[in-house]
């Protein structure tokens, strides 16, 4: 269980216990933090990586979901490198999944799984370049900083076209 305090404007002290989750929920809606509080918030940050189970679950999915198929024949054995980096996303989006994002790591492993070796830095090149029109990212980009991506509105539209026209055609 962590551990976290609160300062109010007041100056009122509150201390909170509960998972890092629930704690940077509550944190997330006070803008008077102390030092100490952000702290904590920030070690709450690291414990919530994604593990390899949530990960597995994501290759499943996609190994398994209702296009799976087509998701194969047309982005996994295509040489799209936008497609294939935006597809973990477009599974995480579509799932009811508690994964609030995935970092240019996360899409590696993901993607090495599934048999595509692309290196990091190409993935995070690829999101910061041609697909940051499909993205959203939980933060500015800074060098040994990790970014969780998230998809767009648009990038779920592109990529579901790129399905269903290839479907179709």
């Amino acid at each position: 269980m962590a551990k976290a305090s609160l300062v109010m404007m007041d100056g009122t002290k509150v201390q909170i216990d509960g998972s890092p989750e629930e704690i940077i929920k509550i944190l997330g809606t006070h803008k008077m933090v102390t030092k100490h509080t952000a702290h904590k918030q920030k070690d709450a940050l690291q414990k919530i990586d994604i593990n390899d189970t949530d990960l597995t679950d994501i290759i499943n999915a996609i190994k398994s979901c209702q296009e799976a198929d087509l998701i194969e024949k047309n982005i996994l054995d295509s040489n799209g490198l936008v497609d294939r980096i935006l597809l973990p996303l477009y599974i995480i989006h579509g799932e009811e999944s508690s994964i609030s994002g995935l970092t240019s790591g996360d899409i590696a492993k993901i993607l090495a799984q599934l048999g595509i070796g692309i290196h990091v830095a190409n993935i995070s090149k690829t999101l910061s370049s041609a697909a940051s029109k499909y993205v959203l990212g939980d933060k500015i980009r800074k060098k040994g900083q990790p970014v969780r991506y998230k998809i767009s509105r648009k990038g779920m539209a592109y990529l579901r076209s790129v399905i269903q026209v290839k479907e179709n055609g």
